[in-house]
């Protein structure tokens, strides 16, 4: 089983309200419909920061994350 952390959420009440609404629809808690969310962007965030080659070997001495455009992800601590 995966260990779980408490944290807390700040969000505008217009999206809280929709949310909220999803979960009766559901019928399930707003923790959970806010699990979910958070679990689909971490894996959109895991999924799109892939390196897109296979093992490779730099000649000009640089870093991907010297390099990238977009900064590269820190590893969780």
């Amino acid at each position: 089983m995966m260990q779980t952390r408490r944290t807390t959420v700040t969000a505008t009440e217009e999206s809280l309200r929709t949310l909220e609404a999803e979960a009766g629809r559901r019928g399930i808690s707003l923790s959970m419909v806010l699990r979910e969310a958070v679990e689909e962007k971490a894996e959109s965030v895991r999924t799109r920061r892939r390196p897109r080659v296979g093992v490779a070997r730099s000649t000009d001495g640089l870093a991907a994350r010297d390099i990238a455009s977009d900064p590269v992800a820190r590893s969780p601590r």
